[in-house]
């Protein structure tokens, strides 16, 4: 998500990895060593993405994946703040309301970007630090290192927006224990570091102030030697001891069954919860519950990305999209108005239309590889 325009110059970077956004600050590009580093570079947006940052990421892995003085990648944000908040959802609530395609360009080249990382041949080692929602989650939980701190915030926020878990975050959720996934995705809760782990969105715990000493060991030496030597355990979560009624509650079929059970269990947790996904946008929780499922039944990341793609193409232009990104980003008036207003007038044929296909040309296809953008 979003915060603010990033206001960042236009000075070059280096890594010999090709013109494209060459002139562009906002991604930069190094090699350190054994390691190839990239930077998100826009601070003052919480390190959003925009299109051509992600080409830029696409081509700067691809020339990595065959250049032989680069062992490993490390992608980490620039600031303090978060290494992403995700896609630049200003820009997709214009494209919405102006009933535009760049959208699906850009989701097209985002969801083959984490399909590369997913598949990447080297180690591919992400500082999960601070914010950490959508698009961040979809550069860095894909791959094969990922690291979180004390200030871990990591969420799959786009109920919230009228929109679903996207860039494999349906497939990331559908694999977490038990019922979590589906917590996470209809409460659009953020977690930190236990509970990241827990969930299987993240491998390891560094505090956040011996990251720079970690970074400076990955030049000269491999991932799998360095991280021993900086791992701890992290401070407790909050999910373990609540599994039990989230389990309970989550395993109902229906997003109105799953409120009923919260509101029964007695717990202010549970009931918090309720409160939480009551707020989001009926029918992107009801396409949300039904992407899970069908996620978990397809198993491999690609036949979800493009499921997600075609439900993405399809909630463009839903009017929730457009309402949530306003209420929350635009006019932050934190009042959307969604239509249908209720859960209950969110019919099955309602939610299928998002699962419909695309049209010839239309659709994602992705190589089971997962590392030609071709």
């Amino acid at each position: 998500m979003k915060s603010e325009d990033d206001t960042a110059g236009n000075s070059g970077s280096t890594g010999g990895t090709g013109s494209t956004g060459s002139t562009d600050s906002t991604v930069l590009l190094h090699v350190e060593g054994r390691t190839g580093v990239v930077t998100l570079n826009r601070p003052k947006a919480l390190n959003s993405l925009t299109h051509p940052m992600v080409l830029r990421i696409d081509e700067a892995l691809a020339a990595w994946a065959e250049d032989r003085a680069v062992h490993q990648v490390l992608i980490r944000g620039a600031g303090e703040r978060g290494l992403c908040a995700g896609g630049d959802i200003r820009a997709i609530h214009d494209d919405a309301k102006a009933g535009g395609v760049a959208s699906a360009d850009f989701w097209r080249d985002e969801y083959r970007l984490n399909a590369r990382i997913a598949r990447y041949p080297k180690p591919y080692v992400a500082l999960m630090d601070g914010i950490v929602m959508g698009g961040g989650v979809g550069i860095s939980a894909h791959g094969t290192v990922r690291i979180v701190t004390e200030r871990s915030r990591v969420a799959m926020p786009e109920t919230g927006i009228g929109f679903v878990p996207d860039i494999g975050g349906t497939h990331l959720l559908s694999q977490a224990p038990g019922e979590l996934g589906t917590h996470l995705a209809l409460t659009a809760a953020a977690v930190g570091a236990a509970d990241a782990l827990l969930c299987g969105l993240a491998d390891h715990f560094v505090p956040a102030d011996r990251l720079p000493e970690l970074t400076a060991d990955l030049a000269t030496a491999p991932a799998h030697e360095v991280l021993p030597r900086y791992g701890e355990a992290p401070p407790p979560g909050e999910l373990a001891e609540r599994r039990a009624w989230i389990d309970h509650c989550y395993a109902a079929d229906t997003v109105e069954e799953i409120v009923d059970r919260l509101l029964a269990q007695g717990v202010p947790a549970a009931k918090e919860a309720a409160e939480a996904i009551l707020a989001k946008s009926p029918t992107a929780l009801k396409v949300t519950l039904a992407s899970l499922r069908r996620a978990a039944a397809l198993g491999s990341l690609e036949p979800v990305l493009a499921q997600e793609f075609r439900v993405s193409c399809h909630a463009l232009r839903s009017p929730d999209l457009v309402e949530g990104i306003r209420a929350q980003v635009v006019d932050k008036d934190r009042r959307p108005r969604w239509s249908p207003a209720d859960l209950a007038e969110v019919s099955g044929a309602d939610v299928e239309r998002f699962f419909a296909p695309l049209g010839e040309g239309c659709e994602l296809r992705l190589p089971e590889g997962g590392l030609s953008r071709g």
